[in-house]
């Protein structure tokens, strides 16, 4: 498949926004258990919801540059029942709203008790608008990646491997952003933060690679002889129709030789899981916030090449009438 540029800032960015977020909630949710020192709300989680929601908006704006005519795009909202993209136009705006008012009820300091639970968890607006907020984010990610697992005719997409690898990127950069914005505002989440954060990253190293193995395995249902409804052993194509390139090869196909993804794919391997972990160690031994931030920029920049390699590694079915301009 072609790897639109729109598509993987606006994946990747939400994704971080997401992850960010969920770092954010989780660390109010321990506070509040008393496994964790409280942080004040207007310089940590109004901030840090900030910082989410700005993620969140760059990827909403990355999303316009895909589309022919932007004008149009509320429509994409109207097919909800079939669709998992009208899924994600309608959730991510809901999430975007969510986290916006989570940082509100912190900045403005609604602390308040509404209710206890159990006798001790004293429930206030910020842990509910929280808690309806974290729905909306794994509603999100879900959304997000059945766009392409739910893809029955490109098989290297069409597994729940997909699902898991976008929660657990999303999950691994949003902690590092939270590391480094934790480090950066002298917080005392950092470690909790930076621990989360490997743990993620490793469990998307089992994922990705898991998914690597399969794709390098798959056998394709579809192949020229199904093509063309021609059981013959050898057939090979001369031509695609056209004398040089098409929509169909410039949308369905990446255009880059296979050592050009061989090499996305090694460099994806290494700044998206060694680098970042080595750097947050480094961070956490020399007490550094601007080692932390270079993890987290180093993971994203690996993350982007991941997201290119994710597109280019599908085979799209058409791909069988298009392989050699005569």
């Amino acid at each position: 498949m072609h790897p639109a540029f729109s598509v993987i800032f606006l994946t990747t960015l939400i994704g971080v926004g997401q992850g960010l977020f969920l770092a954010l909630y989780t660390g109010q949710v321990y506070a509040l258990a008393h496994l964790l020192p409280a942080q004040n709300s207007q310089t940590f989680y109004a901030v840090g919801s900030a910082l989410a929601l700005l993620f969140l908006v760059a990827g909403l704006v990355a999303s316009f540059f895909h589309l022919g005519r932007p004008e149009r795009a509320w429509r994409a909202a109207t097919q909800w029942r079939t669709s998992w993209l009208s899924r994600e136009v309608i959730v991510l705006p809901l999430t975007m709203a969510l986290i916006f008012f989570y940082g509100l009820a912190h900045y403005l300091d609604w602390k308040q008790p509404l209710f206890v639970l159990g006798g001790q968890l004293v429930v206030d607006p910020t842990l509910l608008i929280g808690s309806l907020g974290m729905l909306a984010t794994f509603g999100l990610f879900i959304c997000t990646a059945m766009i392409y697992a739910g893809i029955k005719f490109i098989q290297e997409w069409h597994s729940p491997l997909t699902v898991f690898n976008y929660i657990l990127f999303g999950g691994a950069s949003g902690f590092m952003l939270a590391t480094a914005f934790s480090a950066y505002v002298g917080a005392e989440l950092a470690g909790f933060f930076g621990a989360w954060a490997v743990i993620l990253t490793l469990a998307a190293l089992v994922t990705r690679s898991a998914s690597l193995w399969r794709n390098r395995h798959l056998k394709h249902k579809s192949n020229l002889q199904t093509a063309i409804g021609i059981r013959h052993n050898r057939i090979q194509q001369k031509a695609q129709g056209a004398m040089g390139g098409s929509f169909n090869t410039r949308e369905f196909f990446h255009g880059q030789s296979a050592n050009t993804a061989n090499w996305v794919r090694q460099s994806f391997l290494i700044l998206v899981f060694p680098v970042p972990v080595f750097l947050l160690a480094s961070a956490y031994l020399n007490l550094s916030h601007w080692l932390a931030i270079v993890a987290f920029a180093v993971q994203y920049l690996g993350l982007l090449a991941e997201r290119w390699y994710f597109f280019a590694d599908a085979k799209h079915p058409q791909n069988l009438y298009y392989q050699t301009i005569s």
